[in-house]
């Protein structure tokens, strides 16, 4: 298991690698997110147009009402446009029913086409005498509609355009303002569509009802003030609301006007409107918060001309403001909003009029672009801890859980405060950073999954490589301590066995021998550390944690005995083999010189299992065990070897020979064997060396086959003990050789 110690370096510094790319990452988007904020804009736009729809204005009891020119209007009085002398009976008949103010959503760019002046006025340049009696009404249509308007408190429509040139009117309500000209920053527009100069001089107001213009031509908000030539002119819906309340112009507050602390590039921050104050965005719009106005009542247009007006709607118009638009689909007001595909451009003026009257606005705090790029930046920073150092379950976790955050804390900004804080940039943001690091880091641990496996594929069971390959952090590289059992194992008489043979005969046998050996301990969960001519090295508890890792050796090495036994079924010449397991405390790692090295394991408890080992030819037994070993498999069939200090070890370590499982360890002949066998050995270590050999010899005559070299070894350590008594007994055997 040699692995170049450059690739180990190479995997280091591979580490480092997604989180450098999760914040160069998180370092574009959040300056993209600060220098160009339009990137987001249609995104943003459809959620908080959901969070309209789910959550609209309130409704309330509104000060508005609509004259409809509605499609049974049309049908009713005749072809668009009608006489104006129709629209002065409107008026006139607004004004008496008492309405606080009225606009029009229409302007009155032509003559009255329809007016009889224009018709007695042709005649005559045709030769034709007219005459009319004394006392007959105007004949002038816009004459009348201008006189309807002076005698009302009404407000003509203006058209405000980049495509026409003509000149705009002058406006009939001054703007105060104090710090910056906001001519520099309100909406400008090149041109106007405007009223005949009758009308506009006859009217007490005028306000465009232009809408700002979006990329999908959703009305989301509108302008309280803009600018056409080098006049600025007030939104018809704020126009009427001035005229409603008898002021006589408005009031802009700017963000460096004298007591409002702003800095920065001077920027519009609310209007003032007689008593009332709209809040407004840096360039004069205000975010229309919809409600769909269920209580706001409606009038036909044809009702209220003749004359059909019930005393619920004559109620309704007393003292409100009355707006006269169209609902009629063919001329062409009619607009989206973000609670409905097709609303009538006037609803929306109302709308504004309305929530203004309300004092219910959307408004986004002066902290929201600073906290939001804060907020980004640190769960950005833990989007990237995290996916940095987890796996892709926990990072897509941990990105669903911020992304979610921030859209909970802006529905709760929106729904309880009327807050727009806008989710989409830092979402989109972690969705960046989380895209950028997930497949670098599931292509890091792929790698790191082929390196583990590359590395101890041949030396772990496969269910174990998969494991260490999911969780490669618990392989510590470099060396750590553990406690692990290790076991040698060793063909007996191998040299006499290869004697004669050819390296290639050789090599088959040996291939023959330790690839089933080998299957079983992969089997068993063990790590095979590495091959010594014909023995074998293995281990338990390393790298991996491995649970009763003693009772999983003592298992293996009782099947490779079964391994051995069903080979010599199909030799000629039997074979046998010597394992030694012992249990301890050793450095287990990537272990060697600077050029190579391997996974392997050092220290003292591998030296002993080796000596221990050694010591089952000695002793004439298959399987040799440390006590270490022992004590945590209880239930096993061992019988103790000895007392032995090995060579190179001070202390003496007691070896048990492990005969079987826990079915063998309850069988009544195996019962007896140990309990002979434990008897023996009290008289042999007590010094009571007679004794034990007449215990011994009874012994010997119960004991299977497998046992004789031991009680041998015994016999004639009693004849050397009785012929020559030492002086102070321990009952520790000194071993001479390894």
């Amino acid at each position: 298991m040699r692995q170049v110690s450059g690739q180990r370096a190479a995997r280091l510094s591979l580490n480092w690698l997604p989180l450098m790319a999760g914040l160069l990452a998180l370092a574009i988007c959040l300056v993209a997110m600060r220098t160009w904020p339009a990137a987001t804009q249609v995104l943003t736009n459809q959620l908080f147009d959901g969070y309209q729809r789910l959550l609209p204005r309130q409704a309330t009891e509104p000060p508005v009402v609509i004259i409809d020119i509605d499609e049974a209007s049309i049908a009713e009085l005749g072809q668009w446009p009608w006489s104006r002398r129709v629209i002065a009976t409107i008026v006139d008949r607004l004004h008496a029913l008492g309405a606080a103010s009225i606009g029009f959503d229409i302007v009155f760019s032509e003559p009255d086409r329809l007016s009889l002046s224009r018709a007695v006025d042709a005649l005559r340049e045709r030769g034709a005498t007219v005459s009319l009696p004394s006392g007959t009404e105007e004949l002038d249509s816009d004459a009348s509609l201008a006189r309807a308007l002076a005698g009302a408190n009404a407000a003509v429509g203006l058209a405000l355009t980049d495509e026409g040139r003509e000149s705009p009117p002058k406006p009939k309500a001054g703007f105060a303002y104090g710090g910056t000209d906001p001519r520099r920053y309100l909406t400008r527009f090149n041109g106007a569509v405007r009223n005949i100069d009758l009308l506009q001089a006859s009217a007490a107001g005028v306000g465009f009802f232009s809408f700002a213009t979006s990329r999908d031509n959703v009305i989301r908000s509108m302008p309280m003030a803009a600018v056409a030539g080098d006049e600025i002119f007030p939104a018809l819906s704020v126009e009427t609301l001035r005229i409603a309340q008898g002021a006589s112009g408005f009031v802009i507050r700017t963000s460096d006007a004298s007591g409002q602390g702003g800095g920065g590039i001077p920027a519009m921050v609310d209007l003032r409107v007689g008593e009332l104050t709209v809040p407004t965005d840096a360039d004069g719009r205000m975010r229309i918060y919809y409600s769909g106005m269920p209580n706001m009542p409606v009038i036909r247009a044809a009702d209220l001309v003749a004359g059909r007006t019930s005393a619920e709607a004559a109620a309704a118009i007393e003292g409100r403001i009355a707006l006269i638009g169209t609902s009629a689909v063919g001329l062409r007001d009619i607009v989206a909003t973000p609670i409905a595909s097709a609303m009538p451009g006037v609803n929306v003026h109302a709308e504004i009029i309305d929530q203004i009257v309300a004092g219910s606005f959307l408004m986004e705090p002066d902290w929201a672009d600073g906290g939001t790029l804060l907020a980004t930046f640190l769960s950005g920073l833990i989007l990237i801890g995290v996916a940095s150092r987890s796996g892709a379950l926990l990072s897509t976790a941990a990105f669903l859980v911020l992304s979610a955050a921030f859209v909970v804390v802006s529905w709760l900004a929106f729904a309880r405060g009327q807050y727009l804080l806008d989710p989409v940039g830092p979402t989109l943001t972690l969705l960046v950073v989380f895209l950028v690091l997930t497949p670098l880091r599931l292509a890091l641990e792929n790698r790191e999954k082929r390196f583990v496996k590359n590395a101890f594929g041949r030396y772990l069971a496969p269910a174990l490589v998969e494991r260490l390959a999911n969780e490669p952090r618990a392989l510590r590289l470099g060396g750590e301590t553990r406690r692990v059992t290790v076991l040698f194992s060793d063909i007996r008489g191998f040299t006499t066995l290869s004697e004669g043979m050819d390296p290639q005969a050789l090599t088959g046998l040996i291939n023959n021998i330790l690839t089933p050996l080998t299957d079983v301990l992969l089997k068993g969960e063990a790590t095979i550390d590495k091959y010594i001519g014909d023995a074998i090295m293995a281990f338990w508890n390393a790298p991996l944690d491995i649970d009763a890792h003693e009772e999983k050796a003592c298992r293996a090495a009782l099947a490779m005995l079964d391994v051995v036994e069903a080979l010599n079924r199909t030799r000629p010449d039997p074979i046998r083999i010597g394992i030694g397991l012992n249990t301890g405390e050793a450095c287990v790692g990537n272990l060697g010189s600077a050029q190579r090295f391997s996974y392997s394991a050092l220290g003292d408890s591998v030296n002993l299992a080796s000596r221990i080992e050694s010591l089952t030819k000695f002793y004439g037994v298959d399987i040799a065990v440390s006590e270490f070993t022992r004590q945590a498999v209880p239930d096993f069939a061992f019988l103790e070897l000895d007392l032995v200090r090995v060579k190179g070890r001070s202390a003496p370590v007691r070896l048990h020979a492990l005969l079987g499982d826990e079915t063998m360890a309850v069988r009544p002949e195996f019962t007896s064997l140990h309990q002979q066998h434990d008897e023996f050995l009290s008289l042999y270590r007590e010094g009571s060396f007679a004794a034990a050999r007449e215990k011994l010899a009874a012994l010997r005559g119960v004991a299977p086959p497998r046992m004789d070299t031991l009680y041998e070894i015994y016999a004639e350590r009693l004849s050397t003990l009785l012929a020559d008594p030492p002086g102070a007994w321990d009952g520790v055997y000194v071993a001479r050789s390894k």
